[in-house]
């Protein structure tokens, strides 16, 4: 067949076909296909070994160790047996000094309210039972129906992300009317949140519940004093708790009535009209405490792009490396519930011999006053007028 031939078949979308003539040309043919099969295949080899080869984005699936996106867990699971744990008298724990964790267990009394669903209740949210949860002076996990083995609580609220910011009002309004009085700061996590308790109640140490505060990963945008992001929790006080309840929520010139909008935006705007002061929860270097992310993304330099929406949402200068993250961190995001496991055992469980840590000192207490100063916001004279607050200790 002539070129001219074949180019006029090609432009008209013929396949044009090549004709063999004899003998030789049939075994001309097999011997070059057999070649480029031999050849393709060689090739295919060496680009699956080739030490030099480099991966886009989109060439792999994020594991659950390393998620992004909410999502990114959306098939995680955990072990469907018991863990375990060490015993207290075992040779390690035989020798600590918990002293004052449990002087701070007593003095810095914690609620936890964790945010699930129906569907994450065996997938996520008993593993937070099992792991940190257990270190709450009380856990609550807030669903939309009633599960014994996890003890939730079936809120009157629809499921899906358009009902989180209605789901977080009804939770706090739960512990506004049923649990209050038994503690002393409420924190809210989600079903995929890591928390060190023990670092929270010594960051809280050196403030009252009665003074109208919260603390989380503060965020920029959207709210004039800031706002903390949802995922990696936030810690109201007792008293912020009243003001939400109270003042906020019936109040439709303070707090958005109905389902939608972020819920930790939402949070963050109707705390900021009823004078909740958004506090800074960096430890005494400048390191954060509270993070959105699994530990690997703050850790690794250049883990996360410069152009991810974290790098402008941060309300404080965010550092990569080791610096990025206090000693005292409270909290992780996007844990998968195997991590949930690992996190436990290195925090817990795992101890280098013969290095042996003394407690800090617990810091200093920080009065109403200067805490209203220190955040440019006009003091009140009703703050501790509430009958369900308590008196400064």
């Amino acid at each position: 067949m002539k070129f001219s031939d074949v180019k006029y078949k090609l432009m008209n979308g013929e396949v044009p076909t090549l004709r063999s003539h004899g003998p030789a040309a049939r075994k001309f043919n097999v011997v070059t296909l057999f070649f480029g099969v031999a050849l393709g295949f060689f090739l295919a080899i060496l680009m699956e070994f080739s030490p030099n080869r480099s991966f886009s984005k989109s060439d792999y699936a994020p594991m659950h160790g390393d998620p992004h996106f909410g999502h990114d867990l959306s098939n995680a699971f955990g072990p469907e047996g018991d863990v375990g744990f060490h015993e207290i008298h075992d040779d390690t724990h035989a020798y600590e000094n918990t002293t004052v964790a449990r002087q701070l267990y007593n003095e810095v009394k914690i609620l936890c309210w964790v945010m699930t669903s129906p569907k994450n209740h065996k997938k996520k949210a008993i593993h937070v039972k099992k792991t940190w949860g257990k270190r709450c002076n009380k856990i609550l996990f807030m669903s939309s129906t009633k599960d014994p083995e996890l003890d939730s609580v079936a809120l009157p609220v629809s499921e899906g992300r358009n009902n989180l910011w209605a789901k977080t009002k009804e939770a706090f309004k739960y512990v506004y009317q049923h649990h209050l009085d038994e503690a002393d700061w409420i924190l809210k996590a989600d079903d995929d949140t890591y928390v060190v308790v023990e670092n929270l109640r010594f960051m809280l140490y050196q403030y009252s519940p009665s003074q109208p505060i919260y603390f989380g990963c503060k965020f920029k945008p959207y709210v004039k004093q800031g706002y903390m992001s949802g995922g990696a929790g936030y810690v109201l006080s007792r008293q912020a708790v009243i003001r939400f309840v109270e003042e906020g929520i019936p109040d439709k010139s303070k707090c958005r009535q109905d389902a939608d909008g972020a819920e930790d935006v939402e949070l963050g705007r109707c705390l900021e009209k009823v004078n909740v002061i958004a506090g800074d929860s960096r430890d005494s270097n400048g390191r954060g405490r509270f993070f959105p992310f699994v530990p690997e993304h703050h850790l690794i330099p250049g883990h996360v792009d410069k152009n991810f929406w974290y790098w402008k949402y941060i309300y404080y200068d965010s550092k990569e490396g080791m610096d990025c993250c206090s000693d005292n961190a409270i909290s992780f995001h996007y844990v998968s519930p195997n991590q949930m496991y690992v996190l436990e055992y290195l925090i817990y469980h795992l101890r280098p011999y013969g290095l042996i840590t003394n407690p800090q000192p617990l810091p200093k207490r920080i009065s109403l006053v200067e805490l209203v100063k220190d955040a440019s916001l006009p003091a009140r004279t009703d703050d501790n007028t509430s009958d369900k607050s308590k008196a400064d200790e």
